[in-house]
């Protein structure tokens, strides 16, 4: 389907990708699970998307198509956050609102993660859109099954996966930050 060979008459069709990057809207729902929680008192689980929409340039040459990517546009961010807290811990008690404090810290350090890491987010999508090279097919028929082979190369690129894996390991490390810094005073002082 695809002709390497081929895809060498594409090179000159290569462009230059933009790349956008949009960080979805997200949403904090607070419940309670009806189990005792075993040794903590709250927790956050936050929900990550990295979505890849390509646009592809497609020109027509004497003996097929070259398919180029064009915009590489990024949604990038978290979408949801589930606090769960204690049952122990009545709604609106003092306790229950230390313990909710101190997780929408741990939301602050999630959401800070996306943004203090913009400029490596783009620099890292760029270079990953930058080094695929236009596809060559022969019939009109294939430009979809083109489109989704640049796709899946972005999804695969190394620059991306590395991306994933430094945004989760900064996910920790400032998650593990926010628990060093709370010395447990609010909640000390809730239960005097």
């Amino acid at each position: 389907m695809f002709d390497a060979f081929a895809s060498d008459d594409c090179l000159d069709y290569k462009l230059k990708p933009k790349i956008n990057i949009n960080t979805p809207v997200w949403q904090k729902q607070v419940i309670q699970p009806l189990q005792s929680m075993d040794i903590l008192h709250g927790n956050v689980v936050a929900t990550m998307v990295d979505n890849y929409e390509i646009t592809t340039d497609i020109t027509s040459i004497e003996d097929g198509f070259c398919v180029a990517l064009k915009n590489l546009d990024a949604t990038i961010g978290y979408t949801d956050f589930m606090v769960q807290i204690d049952i122990s811990h009545r709604p609106n008690t003092c306790s229950y609102n230390a313990i909710l404090s101190h997780e929408d810290e741990h939301i602050r350090a999630y959401l800070s993660v996306i943004d203090d890491n913009y400029n490596l987010i783009k620099q890292s999508l760029f270079d990953a859109a930058d080094s695929i090279t236009p596809l060559f097919v022969k019939n009109q028929n294939d430009i979809e099954s083109a489109i989704d082979k640049l796709d899946e190369q972005i999804q695969n690129h190394p620059d991306v996966i590395l991306l994933k894996q430094r945004l989760k390991a900064e996910e920790e490390i400032k998650n593990k930050r926010v628990d060093q810094n709370d010395t447990g005073k609010r909640l000390k002082s809730c239960l005097n």
